[in-house]
């Protein structure tokens, strides 16, 4: 008996040795591959908290630098973000905070600089599109129209039509092309919410260049829209 069950425990080692040499370094590289994706996982989310971490860090010095109106810290803090952090939204929100603080000190080329950087590597079509409006501000301050209205015909996240159109409207007024500044403003006061205050605005513009809005808006009702 006891011969009986060791043949058979044999045979069954010798079984189990055929398998593990037929199959062992596939099961080997698949447990290695699936314990390796974990450690990975857990190190890409440990690593994701990290620069969320640093990079708030780094835009509260940013903040502080705008608040000194230092532009020498002002320049490093904003080039260590760019550096370490593009990826991240505090990367996207201080060029739009240093872009303003250079341009309320009269560095058109600096602000113009990080709104490209942004419109350029954000991923997000909202920070894209306010950064392409501000860019137009600086360009009109500098009485650059044409580059403005080419800025302004590009791609826009929907929902910022209103805002294009009016401000289309502002380049056209400077360029003293009343015909196209009043469809354009036209356009806006349509697409604009009713019950929103820059709507409001829109209509003292229309109004200065003589446009009645109450009959736009009896256009609309009439329309239906």
């Amino acid at each position: 008996m006891a011969n009986h069950l060791d043949l058979e425990e044999q045979e069954q080692l010798d079984q189990i040795k055929h398998f593990w040499r037929q199959y062992g370094n596939v099961i080997s590289w698949a447990l290695i591959a699936v314990l390796g994706g974990l450690a990975s996982w857990n190190f890409y989310q440990y690593w994701q908290r990290s620069q969320a971490t640093q990079a708030a860090a780094l835009f509260d010095e940013v903040e502080r630098s705008v608040m000194s109106a230092d532009p020498v810290k002002v320049d490093r803090v904003f080039e260590e973000m760019k550096d370490r952090f593009a990826s991240t939204l505090y990367a996207q929100q201080s060029a739009l905070l240093v872009a303003k603080q250079y341009a309320d000190s009269g560095k058109h080329d600096a602000a113009k600089a990080a709104l490209n950087w942004l419109a350029d590597q954000s991923n997000d079509v909202g920070y894209q599109s306010l950064a392409r409006l501000r860019l137009v501000a600086i360009l009109m301050e500098s009485k650059q129209y044409d580059e403005a209205l080419a800025l302004l015909n590009g791609t826009f996240s929907p929902g910022f039509e209103g805002l294009v159109a009016d401000r289309k409207g502002d380049v056209l007024t400077l360029k003293a092309d009343k015909t196209r500044a009043i469809a354009e403003y036209e356009k806006a006061y349509r697409l604009m919410d009713s019950r929103t205050e820059y709507r409001r605005l829109v209509e003292v513009k229309l109004n200065a260049l003589g446009v009645d809005v109450q009959g736009l808006n009896q256009v609309a009702i009439v329309s239906g829209k």
